[in-house]
């Protein structure tokens, strides 16, 4: 926006916005309104907006623009403007009445607490602001909302105001607190029968508790926390404030975790939450479902907050075990949702207990694990009228799923065998009277556990084995389902126990000869393959039967795949003759129809059916993938002969359908895995494939192509002949993708690219250093490392690290090899060019760009570099921290002279990658 526009051409588009019928013309208002929200014209025609205040629209868009403004581009102000603005956003916030709309009032108690937050020149801002507001009833309603969101905002990411700043927030904030109290004590005493200002009460209070700004051991017997515990046992509390009392409970839970600072609110919350459950069990009883799930969640957020206690002391002080007995209740609930809602809880006990590993321990948690898989397993019964098979997409389905994971995770405390028999005998002391929804969740929970069964299990499994295998045709099909699941979970047993398989087999044949069965018989039969590899060879000629079959199966297409890997797996332990017969068996089965599609069908497939080629791609990709034969030397690739007859069909797909990168990419992989199935017996492949790749690549720049060029470097960097035209493949790609990530934004819009591009360079430094680093693309490829390292793809920015590092490791590494000086050489020699923008890039992507946990990468380029040469790289950083801002847009100090030269100790002095990368995270949170 070149210019300020007028206020009337700003009301103009919003007129338009929120009034025109014409789409477009709302379109073209939305876009411009927009644009004026980025400009550096957006502070005064907010600011005008507000005081002219003409209507609600303009008011919101004004309030709002203003807070994003401070919120996101607070640096476009200088500092001498900071007060203006300060006393501009007070005077807007004096004339808020009671009639003043609520998200008027939410966005400039924003715009005003994220000011409050990065002016750092404003001292005492939290009790100039309760001065200012607090005795005008009319604006009290405004104070409470700002005092909620300043806390809330403290650790916002967008505001970006450093570690310095945010401690000088915290203290403030501390200091403040008890006259916080003060003021929210005085309105719950005026505000007795106000819900909606006792809800405005207690999520201020909550928000401070959150970011424990309370002083330690303050003095929490006070009016504040009674009122929230009456509220919750008050039985006609409003839903609104139950929630509101809920969440201000929940805080102060979370706030005396640390019991060391707050004992005396810790037992205080101990007593009160105690005091609830004659509540909790009014809201069961009165079907009150909202209310049973705040119960909970306090309920859940003290056992977590007190865990440690309940481990180190079990069932003493704070520790006591009615804290344990007040889940088991809330799990007993009807709704699963209830249940749920304390799953997090038991995983953190879990983890606690298998951590110290103490049997005795174990024993006193084992009654009340027990009792939460009774009451999971019965939470997992499907509605009795439920009909066909158990549906994992839907939201019960899901609820199943983490059920299951909670219970794999907490079995060890009771023993899995343990378990298991307990579900077992569930099931035979069943009478004629009960439901086949028991039956299920029985052997549900069963196959949740069946993992972890000891393999020589000799008792318990071969009764259960015999007792599904006999389950009759009549039973509901959601039984026979999970039965047959249950089967598959068992493979490690039945690997032991091979005079069960031809029973079980003839079982799952049954299986996959039926609709609705078909495809978790394929699963289980594929973990059985996949398993007792050896005992199946034997059967590898009904495997083969039935993936010639198998599209008259009802089967998806995953499922598909898997039977072909497991089929695929037995594949490599036949004898040499039958493994080729074997092998351009399953191959030719899926090379058929997919020659009939490149000759019958169009250019566009329809995702999913049998006429797209990805079907049959993906099944030949897993035919490859899984098919590792063991191969003497000399001796001929079993595979060769067969994958030299895919590949022209593979190669005429890739050419018919250059466009559809879908298609591209399920080629490329499938090439892949035949290229990692030969080995070097591919060779013949190469010419042919390297030429296709590198012309269709300067029509399409898909990724995928770069991908397979990086496998092709991988299996073959290390053969001499290979290398120029490996080389020349390299060069090929490099010009195309840079063009397109030269393009504005080309780096963050093209990240499988870039991803793609660093893993075929990062092969050369792996397999063909000495060649990469003479070839003319080393520097430009350099250079893009250098830009991308910015990126924030999670893939993306992690090859290109793992480039670098490897890049400059290769100047130090192998230094007995004949080609060490050389390389050594040429990587100093583009160091000595590049370091310093390298550097510059590193603490800038670190500080400014990546998240937190993508810093370790950067910390290991960084303590390679250093490895080449310290001096050098200590006076790269140097200047590179020099030329850091110190201080932040609205004053504040992010990094002292002192924390610069210790962060620059602390890195050039490290002897290992891990203190890099400590010091590194430390000093980033001085930026944000």
């Amino acid at each position: 926006m070149e210019s300020q526009p007028s206020i009337e051409t700003v009301n103009q588009a919003l007129h338009a916005l929120y009034n025109n019928p014409d789409v477009v013309g709302k379109e073209k208002a939305s876009v411009w309104l927009g644009e004026l929200q980025r400009s550096v014209y957006a502070w005064q025609i907010a600011d005008e907006l507000l005081r002219q205040n003409e209507s609600l629209e303009s008011c919101y868009f004004a309030a709002q623009t203003m807070r994003t403004k401070i919120q996101y581009a607070f640096h476009e102000l200088p500092a001498t403007s900071h007060q203006s603005l300060r006393d501009s956003l007070l005077d807007h916030a004096s004339k808020i009445s009671s009639i003043t709309p609520p998200v008027i009032v939410t966005q400039l108690s924003l715009a005003l607490a994220d000011l409050t937050l990065q002016m750092a020149s404003w001292k005492g801002s939290t009790l100039d602001l309760i001065q200012k507001f607090g005795n005008n009833p009319q604006q009290l309603p405004f104070l409470l909302e700002l005092l909620t969101v300043m806390p809330e905002e403290v650790n916002s990411r967008s505001l970006r105001l450093g570690s310095n700043r945010r401690t000088e927030i915290m203290d403030e904030l501390k200091s403040a607190a008890a006259v916080v109290l003060q003021l929210l004590a005085a309105c719950v005493e005026s505000c007795s029968s106000d819900h909606r200002s006792q809800v405005k009460i207690f999520r201020c209070l909550g928000s401070w508790f959150s970011i424990t700004a309370m002083p330690e051991n303050c003095p929490v017997n006070n009016k504040l926390i009674l009122a929230s515990f009456q509220c919750l046992l008050s039985h006609d509390c409003p839903s609104m404030l139950h929630e509101a009392a809920t969440d201000c409970i929940c805080s102060a839970l979370y706030c005396a975790e640390d019991l060391d600072k707050n004992l005396t609110l810790a037992e205080t919350l101990f007593q009160g939450v105690l005091s609830l459950l004659d509540a909790y069990h009014m809201s069961v009883a009165e079907e009150d479902t909202d209310k049973s799930i705040n119960y909970c969640r306090i309920f859940t957020e003290m056992a977590e907050s007190y865990l440690e206690v309940i481990v180190g002391t079990p069932n003493q002080g704070l520790g006591d075990f009615r804290i344990l007995e007040l889940l088991l209740t809330c799990i007993g609930h009807h709704q699963y949702e209830v249940a749920e809602i304390t799953f997090n809880l038991w995983y953190r006990l879990s983890e606690e207990l298998y951590q110290k590993n103490a049997e005795l321990l174990n024993e006193l948690f084992k009654p009340y694990v027990q009792r939460l898989i009774i009451a999971l397993c019965r939470h997992c019964q499907m509605d009795q009228d439920h009909e066909g098979i158990p549906d994992d997409t839907n939201d019960f389905g899901e609820f199943r799923v983490r059920a299951s994971e909670l219970i794999k995770d907490v079995v060890f405390i009771v023993g899995s065998s343990s378990c298991f028999a307990q579900m077992f005998d569930n099931l035979k002391t069943q009478t004629t009277s009960t439901t086949w929804d028991v039956s299920e969740a029985s052997l549900f929970v069963m196959t949740a556990v069946a993992k972890n069964i000891l393999p020589e299990e000799g008792d318990i499994v071969p009764q259960v084995v015999q007792a599904l295998l006999s389950i009759p045709q009549t039973a509901h099909i959601a039984v026979r389902y999970t039965s047959i699941q249950l089967l598959g979970e068992l493979c490690e047993w039945i690997e032991k126990h091979p005079q069960t398989l031809d029973t079980i087999l003839q079982f799952l044949l049954a299986g996959l000869q039926e609709e609705k069965l078909a495809t978790v018989s394929a699963n289980s039969l594929q973990s059985i393959s996949t398993t007792c590899r050896d005992q199946m060879i034997e059967h590898f000629q009904g495997l083969v039967q039935i993936a010639q079959a198998m599209d008259t199966f009802n089967l998806s297409n995953e499922a598909a795949i898997g039977l072909l890997k497991g089929t695929a797996t037995i594949l490599a332990r036949l004898p040499y003759d039958k493994l080729v017969e074997g092998m351009q068996q399953l191959c030719s089965f899926q090379l058929s129809p997919l020659s009939m599609i490149l000759v019958q069908q169009p250019h566009d497939p329809k995702h999913g059916s049998k006429n797209d080629p990805t079907v049959w791609l993906d099944r030949l990709a897993a035919i490859f993938r899984h098919t590792n034969p063991t191969v003497t030397n000399g001796q001929i690739h079993p595979c060769q002969a067969v994958i030299q007859e895919v590949w022209p069909v593979l190669s005429e797909a890739c050419t018919k359908y250059q466009a559809d990168v879908r298609v591209v990419e399920r080629c490329c992989r499938c090439i892949r895995f035949a290229v990692r199935c030969l080995g070097k017996s591919s060779a013949s492949l190469l010419t042919p494939l390297v030429t296709q790749m590198v012309n269709l690549y300067q029509v399409h720049q898909h990724s995928c192509f770069l991908y397979l060029g990086s496998i092709l470097v991988d299996e073959y960097g290390l053969e001499n002949g290979c290398v120029p035209g490996l080389v020349d493949m390299l060069q090929a790609f490099c010009g195309p993708t840079f063009k397109i990530l030269e393009e504005h934004n080309g780096l963050r819009n093209h990240p499988d690219t870039v991803d793609d591009l660093f893993r075929l360079c990062l092969r050369f430094i792996q397999r063909a250093a000495l060649p990469f680093l003479h070839c003319q693309m080393a520097k430009p490829v350099l250079c893009c490392a250098i830009a991308a390292s910015s990126l924030d793809h999670r893939d993306a920015n992690a090859s290109v690290m793992k480039f670098l590092t490897d890049f400059i490791h290769c100047g130090t590494e192998n230094q007995e090899k004949d080609d060490f000086e050389e390389r050594r050489v040429l990587v100093h020699g583009l160091l000595h060019e590049h370091g310093q923008p390298l550097v510059h890039a590193l603490m800038h992507a670190v500080i400014f760009s990546l998240p937190t946990y993508m810093s370790a990468d950067v910390a290991e380029v960084m303590y390679e570099l250093m490895l080449v040469d310290r001096p050098t790289f200590c006076r790269w950083l140097e200047t590179t921290l020099k030329a850091l801002p110190t201080e932040s847009s609205g004053g504040s100090v992010t990094a002292t002279h002192k924390q610069l030269t210790d962060f620059h100790k602390a890195i050039t002095s490290a002897e290992n990658v891990k203190t890099v990368c400590h010091a590194v995270r430390e000093f980033t949170r001085l930026y944000r």
